[in-house]
This record gives C-alpha cells, structure tokens and sequence, in this order.
C-alpha cells in the first residue's frame, strides 16, 4: 500500500474521540500518525495500520 507523509487516513474505527480520520507524520516500518480530531498521537505497526485503513486522501487531492 502507497502511504505518504501527510496523507489523511481514513480508519474503519473511530478513535475514542469520535474522528475517523489521521494524519500521517511518519512511514517506514511503523507509521506514527496524528489524530484530527483532538490531536493525539500515536505509532502502529505498519501491518496494524494497513488492515485498518479503509480510505486515503492525498494532500494534493485537496488542493485545486
């Protein structure tokens, strides 16, 4: 799977918070990623990270 810095994850289950989606800040073999919802951080394996993703949203896909 094609995981870059600063993609938005959108995850099958929500964080306690409420938010689905995160902010990759790190890849490599784990990804550290950044809630956007109340900002909390955390670093998964990349395998637990991967099962979990249901959607990715590019930076440049945001922009016109």
């Amino acid at each position: 799977m094609d995981i870059r810095l600063g993609d938005i994850l959108l995850m099958k289950k929500p964080h306690p918070c409420g938010e689905k989606r995160w902010r990759v800040l790190r890849v490599g073999m784990d990804f550290r990623l950044k809630c956007l919802g109340c900002g909390h951080e955390v670093l998964l394996p990349r395998s637990r990270a991967e099962k979990n993703i249901r959607a990715v949203q590019r930076e440049s896909d945001e922009k016109p």
